[in-house]
């Protein structure tokens, strides 16, 4: 069998293979619940043959929702559909996965295909964004978000802690704390959007300080036998790329030391019109070096295709999980696909019956 559906083992959690679904937001909840829409997308995920399937970003509070179509553990109320999903997920032969996150001065906008802007004044849908800092993620944004005062990252700590722990109680097995992207753990930690002068603001020490205490908080409700992961935007491109990596490995370290076991490793978006190299696998370098510079197990998405290329970074060691995204939204069953291409013999023997029986006899 090659590398790529080799299983893999992080504490007591073992995946039935290296691919990942990484968390793809639906924006089709209402008041944060999940509903039919998410558990046919999960279970097909999940059937299609991925090792470990992760529910999309999840607010800890209303507040920190991307758009209201978020989903939301903020509530106990909450709880059973996020449960009957990862039951979906676990029965189907996956590992269910959460990631649970704040947007920050992203919260607050029109989904997608709406333009992703925030929402108006005069929509009753809107909310106040919080941010470290009272600076617009785009300049051109009529939008300012409010600093957090410290009783109010005190407040959203807990959040993410309460959360964690209906997380748990819901049936997942693998979290991940979403500090990327832009959103709340990442503008902390970048001095373009984090221009505070207080404990949580100038040096790097301080401008890690929010993730790490979130981390050591989630700690003490999140099982200690169960894998406690996050999602890090590792590299600012542009001129200082070579700097916010430096400091990525150094916060990484000392989020080791705090308790995380894996990073995903994605890039930051602190700030709009970031000169991203996109390309084909393009983040795997960076991923590369976050392991071997700072001992914890990796994963990284962003325009990884190709099921040699994929089954490679595993086997190199440049890896310890592919994770995948469209390419999986654009058909769930490209692990069965996957398998084909890398030779396995069987490839249906990685599925479950008899969803596996109607791959191998009607889907060709």
């Amino acid at each position: 069998m090659t590398s790529l559906f080799t299983p893999y083992t992080l504490k007591d959690v073992t995946l039935r293979n290296r691919i990942v679904a990484s968390p793809m937001c639906q924006y089709q909840a209402q008041d944060g619940r999940l509903n039919e829409w998410h558990q046919t997308h999960y279970e097909t995920l999940a059937k299609g043959g991925a090792g470990l399937v992760v529910v999309e970003a999840t607010a800890v509070s209303p507040n920190g929702r991307i758009t209201p179509g978020d989903a939301g553990l903020w509530s106990d109320s909450q709880i059973p559909e996020f449960a009957t999903v990862a039951l979906a997920i676990k029965e189907a032969g996956a590992t269910a996965g959460i990631q649970l996150g704040h947007a920050g001065r992203k919260a607050g906008c029109t989904p997608p295909w709406l333009g992703g802007r925030p929402l108006l004044n005069s929509d009753p849908q809107r909310w106040q964004p919080i941010a470290p800092s009272a600076l617009p993620y785009d300049s051109d944004s009529p939008h300012t978000p409010s600093e957090m005062t410290v009783e109010e990252i005190r407040r959203t700590q807990t959040d993410f802690m309460r959360a964690a722990a209906r997380a748990f109680k819901a049936g997942f097995d693998w979290l991940e704390l979403h500090f990327a992207h832009g959103f709340l753990g990442q503008s902390f930690m970048s001095p373009k959007s984090n221009i505070r002068t207080d404990q949580y603001g100038g040096s790097l020490v301080n401008r890690a300080r929010f993730l790490i205490e979130t981390v050591t908080a989630v700690k003490e409700v999140w099982p200690s036998n169960l894998p406690l992961t996050i999602r890090l935007g590792v590299v600012e491109f542009g001129e200082d790329s070579e700097k916010s990596m430096t400091e990525s490995v150094q916060v990484l370290q000392w989020l080791k030391e705090a308790g995380v076991d894996f990073v995903d490793c994605s890039l930051s978006l602190a700030a709009a019109g970031e000169p991203v190299s996109w390309g084909p696998n393009f983040m795997v370098p960076y991923a590369e070096r976050v392991r071997a510079e700072t001992g914890l197990p990796v994963g990284t998405s962003w325009m990884i295709t190709d099921a040699r290329e994929a089954d490679g970074f595993i086997r190199d060691g440049q890896l310890d999980l592919v994770c995948f995204a469209r390419t999986l939204l654009a058909n769930p069953h490209w692990p069965f696909q996957a398998a084909r291409t890398l030779g396995i013999p069987d490839p249906t023997s990685l599925l479950p019956t008899p969803y596996a029986y109607w791959l191998q006899n009607w889907a060709g």
